[in-house]
């Protein structure tokens, strides 16, 4: 029970600005900067390895608006959310305010439809 408690307290202390988000799917870009996800349609070995190369479309295609693929484009692995928040803000200006609140709320989302994971920044 203490172990579970600590977990926690170390998880409320994570500040989202620090944290690094990483790509979990393979995606594609139209000529205009826009993005799609692949969502693979099966995740058993058996199924991807013998189905899916047989299937007309082997994926769910979730297609991102023009701030929403910028979002995604800039996930690389690296840069933590403050920089992409700086980035995207350079970019966008007032289109994109408030940034802090929108770009929380949409990361948030893609987490928890676990298209991707975070990372702790690396001092």
């Amino acid at each position: 029970m203490a172990l579970f408690k600590k977990t926690l307290q170390q998880n409320r202390e994570l500040n989202l600005w620090e944290l690094i988000p990483i790509r979990k799917f393979e995606f594609e870009k139209s000529e205009n900067e826009l993005v799609t996800i692949l969502i693979p349609k099966f995740k058993n070995k058996f199924l991807v390895q013998h189905l899916m190369p047989r299937l007309k479309y082997p994926y769910i295609k979730i297609k991102l608006d023009e701030i929403g693929s910028a979002v995604w484009l800039e996930i690389d692995g690296k840069k933590s959310v403050g920089e992409i928040a700086e980035n995207l803000e350079a970019r966008f200006g007032e289109k994109i305010q408030p940034i802090e609140e929108r770009l929380s709320k949409f990361l948030t989302q893609l987490k928890m439809h676990q298209f991707i994971d975070f990372k702790k920044e690396e001092n």
